[in-house]
């Protein structure tokens, strides 16, 4: 475990995320008191799920189609 006082973890600050990516304990501390532990972030591995919003949303039928003064403003042909 590594204790790093806040002004040396300062300075330090990318090679003690680092130490703390690899496992190791890092803590910082403010007059020899313990403040603050660094860990990575737990990454959510669980597979999304989707149809929460089934029902919710509403496309129009025109949704797809671009109007004639925006089309020509894009030099597009309108539909």
């Amino acid at each position: 475990m590594e204790i790093a006082n806040i002004q040396d973890a300062e300075s330090r600050l990318a090679q003690l995320v680092e130490r703390a990516l690899r496992g190791e304990e890092v803590v910082i501390a403010q007059a020899g008191k313990p403040l603050v532990r660094l860990v990575p972030v737990a990454r959510d591995v669980s597979p999304r799920v989707g149809g929460q919003w089934k029902g919710r949303v509403r496309m129009a039928e025109d949704f797809d189609s671009l109007p004639g003064d925006l089309a020509e403003a894009f030099g597009a042909t309108s539909e």
